[in-house]
C-alpha cells in the first residue's frame, strides 16, 4: 500500500458543510514499527498541525500563530477527520479561534488558537542554545522496535546520543535533538508544530526498558517569532525536551526549538497519562 507524504497528510479539502476534512494514514500512527500501524493512533503532532492548519485556511486568519492549546479527547480512525473551526473574536492584530476535530458523533480533538500581529517593542529573549551543528551529526533514525510509524518522516540527529532506558538515571532527564521532515521542506508552522511532539517520552531516558507506554492527554505550544521560508531553509530545528515530572500515573515534559541561527522558535509542554504496567505472572 502506497503511503501518504507530509504534505499529503496535512492537506485540507473543503467538505461542503462549514468544516475541513483530512484523510488519516497508517504511516503516521503512534504505533511502535514492531507492530500493525493500527495498534496505535494517528499521531498528536500530525493532529495539533491539522487543527491549526483548518483554522487558518477556513477562516482567512493571516497574522502569526502565537499560542495552540490541544485537547486529545480520543484516538482516532485511520478514515477521513473533519476539522470545524470558529472565530471566536477576531480582529486585524489579534484573534482567538477553536476548531473541534472528529469523525462521525466521535471528536478526537478540540483546540484554542491565538493569532497576533507582532509589533515593536522591549526585547528580551534568555532562552540560548549552542549545540553541536547540525552538519557535524550523523542521522540517527529510531530503531524500529520501539520507534513508532510516524518517525519515518522524520529525520532525527542527536547531539549527545538517545539516552534511551536509564542513561540519564540520576541524571536531569533531558535530550537534544535536530529534526527536519524528510521531505527537506523549509520549516513552517505546521511542520514546526509536527517536531514539537516528534520524539518519544523523555522520561524514558531516566527509567529502564521497557518503555513506559502514555497517551498524550494536552499540549500546549508558545510561538516566539513568525515562521517563514527562510528560519530554516532546510527544514532543520534544534529541540531540547525536559521531564520536569512523572508520578501518580501522569508526566508532565516541557520543550524548547532553536532556528539554525540561535532564535528561540517555541515552546511546548505537554501532559500524558501513563498506561497501567503489566504486572509479571508470579509477581
Amino acid at each position: 500500500m502506497t503511503q501518504q507524504t507530509l504534505a499529503e497528510a496535512l492537506a485540507l479539502t473543503d467538505d461542503g458543510a462549514g468544516g475541513l476534512t483530512a484523510r488519516l494514514d497508517g504511516g503516521f500512527s503512534n504505533a511502535p514499527q514492531s507492530a500493525p500501524q493500527e495498534r496505535g493512533a494517528p499521531f498528536g503532532g500530525l493532529m495539533a498541525a491539522l487543527a491549526a492548519g483548518a483554522m487558518r485556511q477556513r477562516l482567512g486568519i493571516e497574522a502569526p500563530l502565537q499560542s495552540l492549546t490541544i485537547q486529545y479527547l480520543a484516538a482516532a480512525r485511520f478514515e477521513d477527520v473533519v476539522f470545524t473551526p470558529t472565530m471566536t473574536r477576531g480582529g486585524r492584530n489579534l484573534a482567538y479561534a477553536s476548531v473541534i476535530g472528529g469523525q462521525g458523533d466521535r471528536t478526537a480533538i478540540q483546540a484554542l488558537g491565538t493569532y497576533g500581529r507582532d509589533v515593536d517593542g522591549p526585547v528580551l529573549t534568555p532562552l540560548t542554545a549552542s549545540p553541536r551543528p547540525v552538519n557535524e551529526l550523523e542521522p540517527t533514525p529510531l530503531d524500529t522496535s520501539f520507534g513508532p510509524w510516524f518517525a519515518r518522516h522524520i529525520e532525527h540527529r542527536f547531539v549527545a546520543g538517545s539516552k534511551l532506558f536509564g542513561e540519564n538515571a540520576g541524571k536531569t532527564p533531558d535530550l537534544g535533538c535536530w529534526m527536519r521532515t524528510i521531505d527537506a521542506a523549509p520549516l513552517d508552522e505546521t511542520r514546526l508544530l509536527f517536531l514539537l511532539d516528534g520524539l518519544y517520552p523523555t522520561y524514558f531516558t531516566a527509567f529502564p526498558a521497557p518503555p513506559i507506554i502514555s497517551a498524550s492527554v494536552d499540549l500546549r505550544v508558545d510561538l516566539l517569532t513568525a515562521i517563514t521560508p527562510e528560519t530554516a531553509p532546510d527544514g532543520w530545528a534544534y529541540f531540547h525536551f525536559t521531564s520536569r515530572d512523572v508520578g501518580g500515573g501522569w508526566a508532565v515534559e516541557d520543550g524548547v526549538a532553536w532556528a539554525p541561527d540561535g532564535r528561540p522558535l517555541a515552546l511546548v509542554r505537554q501532559r500524558r497519562k501513563l498506561m497501567p504496567m503489566r504486572t509479571p505472572t508470579g509477581a
